[in-house]
């Protein structure tokens, strides 16, 4: 699974200074209850992989000799079905297929779940649809036959061009293997996308500024750059590799954005790039606090209604998923919460402060029933910080807020404590 289809990772980022604050505007309305719903995204998750990374920490698990395709299938079409209910007369704007390794599913597989998804939803004429991939030669040959079922958009989770890199990644193809996938996509698909890594175990400067030029040469239409980070009950935690310090990771960032600005592109989220036309519909829509509702193992749901926003998360096991959602009863679901008021400007920040342009107050208000006077504390401590900028009809991170995202995006927690120092 690539870090693009989890909406809530934090990634490290380029330092600048910060603008001057000024003071929020005054409220113009209040109450809680929402206009109306914001667009609507399906998220399927694919659980199993040829081989777990030693970075990963997706519900992503080992695929089986025989991975039970028609099993899958019928649990997916079992959980979507119960979520009916929830999202009547509402049409879908963009689905991803993530994991795991959604490539490794059969053609046929992937062609029935497509219909089975249309058969039961209403989708957005042009809506955007992804599929995650591995460069591995067997699932690149699949590509064609993916973009006739419907899918319009791949995503290809390369992580280097650089095949020392890709050993210590412990990934399952080579650099040639990344091409030649590379190359394929562009034939099957108008819109592709690559997931790369970087500070790397023993990677140098030179080294990613060849793997961006590399990237940025191949004719994709979106980049997707992550930090390697090392993330709790992961193999690389348990046995850390030695990862560049902190002025090569400045120098590999700053490489980043001389490499996007020559290419013409820009740098719309933190892990972001493209230009205006291609970005990311699906992810957008997460970081817009727009909603999704998620089926198949330990996909997460969050749904608005008039009166309330809601959030519930699928069993993680397969297996136990499988079996659940077949039943038809429920249990299939381990958690449903109902956010409080207190609880949505942060839910609402998480997400919009990764944008480079922010968001409005008033999405604030739109997608989250609330007066902007909700923020009013926890904004006068991020301007006077210069954590953000000054505009107060805008909510935007400067570069400063964006460097220290996770500090910045405490503060609209409802928690005192974490307005404190």
């Amino acid at each position: 699974m690539t870090a693009s289809a989890n909406p809530h990772r934090v990634i490290p980022i380029a330092r600048q200074d910060a603008k001057s604050p000024v003071s929020m505007s005054q409220p113009i309305k209040t109450g809680f209850a929402l206009e109306a719903l914001p667009p609507l995204s399906l998220y399927i998750h694919v659980p199993w992989c040829s081989s777990r990374c030693p970075y990963c920490d997706f519900n992503a698990h080992q695929a089986p000799d025989e991975v039970p395709e028609a099993q899958y299938l019928q649990a997916l079409t079992a959980d979507l079905e119960q979520a009916l209910p929830l999202i009547w007369g509402r049409q879908i704007h963009t689905i991803f297929i993530g994991g795991g390794t959604p490539s490794l599913m059969s053609t046929a597989t992937m062609d029935q779940l497509i219909a089975m998804v249309r058969a039961r939803l209403s989708l957005w004429p042009d809506a955007e649809i992804t599929i995650e991939a591995n460069p591995g030669t067997a699932e690149a040959k699949k590509f064609t036959a993916f973009a006739a079922s419907g899918i319009n958009r791949l995503s290809i989770g390369v992580q280097s061009f650089n095949d020392t890199h890709l050993k210590a990644l412990g990934r399952g193809h080579d650099a040639k293997q990344a091409s030649t996938a590379i190359e394929l996509g562009l034939r099957a698909f108008d819109r592709v996308n690559l997931d790369l890594m970087y500070g790397l175990p023993g990677q140098t400067a030179s080294q990613w500024k060849a793997e961006l030029s590399t990237a940025l040469s191949m004719g994709v239409q979106h980049l997707s750059l992550y930090q390697l980070t090392l993330e709790p009950q992961t193999v690389f935690a348990k046995f850390p590799p030695t990862l560049p310090d902190e002025d090569v990771l400045s120098e590999m960032e700053a490489q980043i954005e001389q490499a996007i600005s020559a290419h013409g592109w820009d740098r719309y989220e933190i892990s972001a790039y493209a230009t205006v036309k291609e970005r990311s519909r699906h992810n957008l829509n997460y970081w817009t606090f727009g909603d999704y509702l998620g089926i198949g193992p330990g996909a997460h749901s969050k749904l608005s209604f008039h009166d309330r926003i809601e959030r519930s998360v699928r069993t993680r096991n397969p297996e136990q998923w499988m079996q659940s959602a077949t039943r038809q009863d429920g249990s299939h679901i381990t958690e449903t919460r109902r956010l409080s008021p207190a609880d949505l400007p942060f839910e609402f920040m998480l997400n919009a402060l990764r944008l480079r342009q922010g968001v409005t107050t008033r999405l604030f208000e739109e997608r989250t029933g609330l007066s902007r006077l909700a923020l009013s504390a926890p904004m006068q401590l991020a301007l006077e910080r210069k954590m953000m900028t000054s505009d107060p009809s805008q909510l935007c991170a400067t570069e400063l807020g964006w460097l220290h995202l996770n500090t910045l995006q405490s503060l609209f927690l409802d928690d005192e404590a974490a307005h404190e120092g």
